[in-house]
C-alpha cells in the first residue's frame, strides 16, 4: 500500500468511502460508543490485533462505554492510504 501523503482532494475523495471517520488536522478521527467499560476494552484489543498485523497503530482513548480512534501516518506527516484502509477495517468490526 502506498505510503505517500494525500492531497486534500485524495483525502476528500477516500473519506467518502468511510462511515462517521472525519479527516481533521492530519488525522482520521471517530468515536465508537458502547454498554460499559467491558465492551470498550474488548473493541480496543480487536483493534489492537488489526493493528499490529498491519505494522499501523492508531491513538486511541478509551473509558467506560467509549473509545476514540485517531489514525495518521506520523512519517509522512499525514494521511496516506494506510491510514484510510485502517480505518475501514476497524469499521468492519464495529457493527
Amino acid at each position: 500500500m502506498k505510503r505517500k501523503k494525500l492531497n486534500v482532494e485524495e483525502i476528500e475523495k477516500a473519506s467518502a468511502d468511510l462511515d462517521g471517520w472525519k479527516a481533521e488536522n492530519e488525522n482520521l478521527k471517530k468515536r465508537y460508543e458502547f454498554k460499559n467499560f467491558a465492551e470498550s476494552l474488548a473493541f480496543v484489543n480487536r483493534v489492537g490485533a488489526i493493528a499490529e498485523r498491519r505494522d499501523h497503530h492508531p491513538d486511541i482513548c478509551f473509558g467506560w462505554g467509549y473509545a476514540e480512534f485517531s489514525i495518521t501516518t506520523h512519517d509522512r506527516g499525514g494521511l496516506t492510504e494506510n491510514d484510510f484502509a485502517l480505518a475501514k477495517e476497524i469499521g468492519g468490526i464495529s457493527g
